[in-house]
């Protein structure tokens, strides 16, 4: 090959690639533009392990983690907190870049396993909308950051088990097995579900040579055991430090495998017709006693079954993609408990990385064809895939939208699912903050019509009635929510709230000290109680040390960033007699309030500060 036509091939990869590049940040301008939504707060913005000192120590080897043991995650989070803070733009970014970066591996590795189309599969993982939750969403920072180690660790597991092996100095082929199994170890600590990475790769070496010898398995005996042993790590994790063993979805074996059949051509439908995306999708109901229910699952053995039939026609790639795009849903088709479920069966950030298998045999027998049609293919082709992709970068680029923040996805979430309860209470909280409380009780009467059980919905429901100064059905709520959840923190500490009001101080303080025991980091019931012990005039329970203890290790963690907090603490102090400590943490909070343009706080402190300083 020439030096010309080496050029040549080069400008033709480089303009690839920035059409990659450049339609993929075009498609998720809105995203860029876009604040924090959902979990993101667990992540970012509340996440003290992002600004502790000993944050990256305690990401990687204690339970500190707010969520799931994700230590790459975090690890990518408090670099970028100290690159540019909290302002999300930099993390949409990232998450941006990381999907562009992402279909660049998809084009090689097809292009290395020889797949037709490789190139314009590449692009429409790039801009597919059912994409867009994975990417616009920053808590979704684990789909894209593990699907880069993912891809990069069967290219180079690929490039080892397919090339030659040929030991000249140093092994290279070794060295490539060795990089292949730290990347995958870099997946597995950014999501757990890449554990199918050896599962897959075993039928990536079926499909190419027809069988799966002994010395593959043997090869990839290492990957199963880390695979395994991280599976049972995070299990552990989840149960012991998440209480995902206390979700009980009330299903029996029959009903997760009726839910996992159905979920899987509802994917395949969303890859082929992207309408209608939505944040929560209406929870299926599961009736395994109804014949018509089996009708997925009936689907799915035919399809099997036409796929093994016909094996010698079709040849084994699609049984290959299929078997793919299975193998990587597994962990999220319902046989494992997932905490989503309790509202929906089903997300689009499920199928990110499953999603290769299908979009790769659907170009692919769109290549074959081509080839069958002739001297035309190009003419005909060419418009239909720039079709495609102008369509589907569209349809992203509309979809990320709806990322701009909280209320615009809980309002689209309801437009397209009138029935989420998930949208209704968490838009109910929105409205609430803001004093609307006619909106609030259209929300949150919903969402119990819809869980009547529910103690969320139950908690909800009180501290409306309780802003509304109905305080007795208030304690209604309350007492119910805590019968189905005794657990319930939130629940306690309204509950104080409505005693207290009533004057049951005795009785308030109770629930906000068994909130404080249920989670002892709950630093809006340590406020709340130290400002009742501070002010309270029955010697019984006026404790103002206490209160000072209780108010400081509220102001700790929250970085004494929160007005509302310092101030209850220079309360707290004035009640003890430490009156200089006082004045110096009100002017604290009246300055902190300002910046915050908290004026009515403002008011509010300043008007102590009087009384503090001259006392009628």
């Amino acid at each position: 090959m020439n030096s010309s036509i080496r050029q040549r091939i080069w400008i033709v990869r480089l303009g690839s690639t920035l059409v990659i590049v450049v339609a993929c940040l075009a498609a998720y301008i809105p995203a860029l533009q876009a604040g924090y939504i959902w979990d993101d707060d667990f992540y970012v913005t509340n996440n003290q392990l992002l600004s502790a000192p000993d944050g990256l120590w305690r990401i990687w080897f204690t339970r500190d983690s707010p969520s799931q043991y994700f230590p790459m995650v975090y690890t990518t989070f408090r670099f970028e907190y100290a690159l540019w803070g909290l302002k999300p733009f930099g993390y949409h970014l990232t998450n941006v870049i990381l999907h562009v970066v992402n279909a660049l591996l998809l084009w090689w590795l097809l292009s290395l396993l020889s797949i037709s189309g490789s190139w314009l599969a590449a692009a429409i993982f790039a801009l597919h909308p059912v994409h867009t939750e994975s990417v616009a969403w920053i808590s979704e920072r684990k789909n894209v950051l593990s699907l880069l180690f993912y891809l990069s660790s069967a290219l180079a597991y690929l490039r080892y088990a397919l090339g030659p092996r040929i030991k000249t100095g140093q092994d290279k082929s070794e060295r490539l097995y060795m990089l292949s199994y730290i990347l995958f170890l870099c997946a597995l600590s950014s999501k757990t579900v890449t554990c199918t990475l050896p599962i897959v790769l075993l039928v990536v070496l079926w499909w190419k040579h027809g069988r799966v010898s002994r010395e593959d398995v043997q090869d990839l005996m290492r990957f199963f055991i880390l695979s395994i042993a991280w599976g049972l790590f995070t299990i552990w994790w989840e149960h012991g430090h998440q209480g995902t063993s206390r979700i009980n979805l009330g299903i029996n074996p029959i009903e997760r495998t009726l839910i996992a059949s159905r979920a899987l051509w509802f994917y395949l439908g969303k890859l082929i017709w992207p309408v209608n995306l939505t944040f929560s999708y209406p929870q299926w109901k599961i009736n395994a006693s109804n014949p018509l229910q089996y009708s997925w699952l009936l689907a799915c053995l035919i399809a099997a079954w036409g796929l093994w039939r016909w094996r010698n026609k079709l040849g084994r790639g699609p049984i290959a993609a299929i078997l793919f795009f299975v193998i990587t849903l597994s962990p999220m088709l319902g046989f494992i408990s997932l905490y989503t479920f309790l509202y929906s069966y089903v997300a689009d950030h499920y199928q990110y990385v499953a999603s290769i298998g299908p979009i790769t045999l659907i170009v692919a027998a769109g290549c074959l064809i081509r080839d069958r049609i002739g001297r035309w293919e190009n003419a005909v082709t060419m418009p239909i895939a720039v079709l495609v992709l102008a369509t589907l970068g569209t349809l992203t680029w509309h979809q990320s939208h709806i990322y701009k923040d909280l209320e615009t996805l809980w309002r689209d979430t309801i437009r397209k699912n009138p029935d989420s309860f998930l949208a209704h209470s968490n838009l109910g909280d929105i409205v609430f903050e803001r004093n609307e409380l006619d909106e609030t009780a259209v929300h949150f009467s919903k969402a119990l019509s819809l869980k009547p059980d529910d103690a969320t919905a139950l908690n909800n429901m009180g501290a409306l009635s309780g802003r509304q100064g109905k305080f007795d059905q208030a304690v209604t709520y309350l007492t119910k929510a805590l019968q189905v959840r005794p657990d319930y923190a939130r629940a306690h500490t309204n509950l104080g709230d409505m005693l207290e009001k009533q004057g049951k101080l005795d009785q308030a303080v109770e629930h906000y000290r068994t909130a404080i025991q249920i989670n002892p980091d709950n630093f809006e019931a340590m406020a709340v109680l130290a400002r009742l012990l501070a002010v309270s005039k029955d010697n019984k329970i006026r404790n103002p040390d206490q209160a000072i203890v209780l108010a400081e290790k509220a102001c700790v963690l929250t970085g004494r960033k929160q007005p509302e907090f310092l101030y209850v603490l220079a309360v707290s102090y004035a009640a003890a007699g430490r009156t200089a400590e006082a004045l110096a943490t009100a002017n604290e909070a009246v300055d902190m309030a300002q910046a915050a343009n908290k004026q009515q706080l403002v008011r509010e402190i300043k008007t102590w500060l009087q009384l503090q300083v001259y006392p009628k």
